[in-house]
């Protein structure tokens, strides 16, 4: 009896270590993928936070980016930037892959190889997208916006904590 509750412990923690966020688009098989990161998005009056998660996929990678909306009418539209922190920029086109619900509306933004490669060398510093919606006086907040790897809103100069998530690091694990 007593050997065999370490060895459940260990097979029960073994489980979490390798448990691996993943992405299903679609139907689709499962991607491997980041954590769920939330960025700041300080414009955005409604939620003021971006929900992004990157997988690898055969063909490179994806983008998920997710935000909250006041109504099923607003949706990330056309293309969008992903601002990496050596200064580079990674051009997204809007393929079109897109999903809504419980208040949430989600795009997909796929990168070639190459993208996904400068993914893996250089944190991600800011994404700029675009939200559309039907003209209503009480709906969404539509408009250009900028989403900011930022783990809080505001921090102190004395504060050495970390302030960004280190996404580069994670996007070369996968």
């Amino acid at each position: 009896m007593n050997s065999k509750l370490p060895l459940f412990l260990f097979l029960l923690l073994s489980t979490f270590a390798n448990a691996q966020e993943t992405i299903t688009i679609n139907g689709s098989k499962p991607f491997p993928a980041t954590q769920k990161y939330t960025f700041i998005c300080e414009k955005y009056a409604f939620t003021g936070e971006t929900n992004v998660q990157i997988a690898k996929t055969d063909k490179g990678g994806v983008l998920k980016l997710t935000i909250a909306t006041a109504n099923d009418k607003a949706r990330i539209a056309g293309g969008l930037y992903v601002d990496l922190a050596n200064g580079d920029v990674i051009a997204c086109l809007d393929k079109n892959v897109k999903e809504s619900a419980a208040g949430t509306t989600t795009s997909y933004y796929y990168f070639t190889p190459a993208e996904f490669l400068k993914l893996k060398k250089t944190d991600v510093y800011a994404i700029r997208f675009i939200i559309a919606g039907g003209p209503n006086t009480f709906g969404s907040q539509t408009g250009y916006f900028t989403t900011y790897n930022k783990m809080n809103y505001f921090s102190t100069a004395y504060d050495k904590s970390k302030k960004s998530y280190d996404t580069a690091k994670e996007i070369s694990i996968l």
